[in-house]
């Protein structure tokens, strides 16, 4: 009981020794743990918005007018990645058209009879699958033709890949900087106690004795960096949503707390880990090498 007393206590001890370069630590790991957050937050709206626009984009496939719908309803629903297929006869085609056609809808009367052709209305699963799935569907022989946004499809395809490629890399970005910082602050603290560390071996003291402190101290620095960088990016968020959607109304932003109470739980996490990682591969590289007879 007593070891673990004093490894607490000195772990505080170097934090307060040091409390000029504890701040600047904990002030470059809140930066850069913000940055980590608010790099996530972005991305996940980012593909949010992408979920959003791929559930309404949908494939307009016009069946031959002798063609049973339900039928044809039955082999899109066999095709690969797709999600839902709604059919569409020729009165729901007309009444849509009035729809928005809206004051003009009394000049749909002038056309007589119904020319609409009925179809049916397929949903895929991803953006990427829509070509796939559109050229599947003209080759039915029930299908006369097919509408599709193509382009929208392409780009939504290319700003999905872009998001989890720029993800990956600003994620091993940050942690890496984060990791840097970290131990070079322990390496500072670990060589202003080298006589002392090293007296301290040489009376019997573990290596794990030793170097216990430092990772605590560790600990203490990476978790208040997360912890002070999880309140900072909520206020910032919130109060940044609430401009945007009043900017960009037609956009949809991730509003749910639970959300933000889980990225910031894995901030922590990944202060807390990757703080206690830094601490001890600075405190065992110094204690290796005062370790070697002389």
């Amino acid at each position: 009981m007593s070891r673990i007393k004093y490894v607490f206590r000195d772990g505080w001890r170097l934090v307060w020794r040091h409390f000029g370069m504890s701040l600047l630590t904990i002030f470059t790991a809140m930066s850069v743990f913000f940055v980590v957050g608010a790099t996530m937050l972005f991305i996940l709206n980012i593909q949010n918005m992408v979920r959003v626009m791929e559930g309404q984009l949908s494939i307009q496939a016009y069946v031959k007018g002798d063609a049973e719908l339900d039928a044809v309803a039955q082999k899109a629903k066999a095709i690969a990645n797709v999600r839902e297929v709604k059919i569409v006869t020729k009165e729901m085609a007309l009444e849509r058209l009035r729809a928005r056609l809206g004051n003009q809808a009394n000049a749909v009367t002038l056309l007589g009879e119904n020319p609409l052709p009925a179809s049916i209305e397929v949903k895929v699963s991803r953006a990427a699958d829509v070509s796939d799935t559109a050229r599947m569907l003209i080759a039915l022989p029930e299908v006369e033709d097919i509408v599709y946004a193509g382009q929208v499809v392409e780009k939504l395809s290319r700003v999905a890949d872009f998001v989890q490629q720029f993800s990956l890399v600003m994620l091993i970005v940050a942690i890496t900087a984060s990791g840097v910082v970290l131990f070079n602050t322990i390496r500072i603290s670990v060589y202003s106690r080298a006589e002392e560390i090293a007296v301290m071996l040489k009376v019997g003291a573990t290596s794990t004795y030793v170097a216990f402190p430092f990772v605590i101290q560790g600990f203490i620095l990476g978790l208040s960096g997360a912890l002070f960088a999880s309140a900072a990016l909520g206020y910032a968020y919130f109060r940044a949503i609430t401009c945007l959607k009043e900017m960009l109304p037609f956009l949809t932003f991730i509003e749910a707390t639970r959300y933000l109470g889980k990225l910031s739980l894995v901030l922590i996490l990944c202060g807390t880990v990757l703080s206690l990682f830094a601490s001890l591969i600075a405190v065992e590289k110094f204690i290796r090498k005062a370790a070697r007879p002389l």
